[in-house]
């Protein structure tokens, strides 16, 4: 079973389920993260939702390029979580099931495509404690008790 971060769903409201790939980048003892800029800042980890028929490798790859502007590598998987929110870009209750990732980070490309977010480097244990939702800062700490750059 995938752990619920963050709000209990509704009783009685519907949820889109949206299955999204997220994505740790790691390098020293920095991480790559993106800020998205709406009416409120939000510090995330780079990655997004997967398109329909599309395999969530691709998907990692593609919204960490549209986000940070950077290529990645050897992606490997680190765990899931599920949240229930509201998104207003697209006017929809969803059930979030959010897959994270471990990656290189190998080369930045250009800046961010997705104009409303910034790419940005923070040391990895300030990051675990301002990241935006409960399930980046879990992962982001098991990343770190495992296998970050002190291991």
């Amino acid at each position: 079973m995938i752990p619920r971060v963050g709000e209990t769903p509704q009783i009685g409201r519907e949820y889109t389920l949206r299955p999204g790939v997220y994505c740790i980048l790691p390098m020293g003892y920095s991480v790559l993260l993106t800020v998205q800029v709406d009416d409120n800042w939000d510090l995330q980890l780079p990655g997004g939702g997967i398109d329909p028929g599309e395999h969530p490798i691709q998907a990692l790859h593609r919204e960490v390029l549209e986000e940070t502007g950077w290529r990645i590598a050897v992606p490997r998987r680190l765990g899931a979580f599920r949240r229930f929110v509201f998104m207003p870009e697209y006017d929809l209750w969803a059930e979030k099931v959010c897959t994270v990732y471990v990656a290189r980070p190998v080369q930045k490309l250009h800046d961010p495509i997705e104009s409303n977010h910034i790419a940005t480097w923070l040391p990895l244990q300030e990051a675990a404690g301002k990241l935006g939702n409960p399930g980046d800062r879990h992962l982001l700490l098991k990343y770190l008790a495992c296998c970050g750059p002190d291991r």
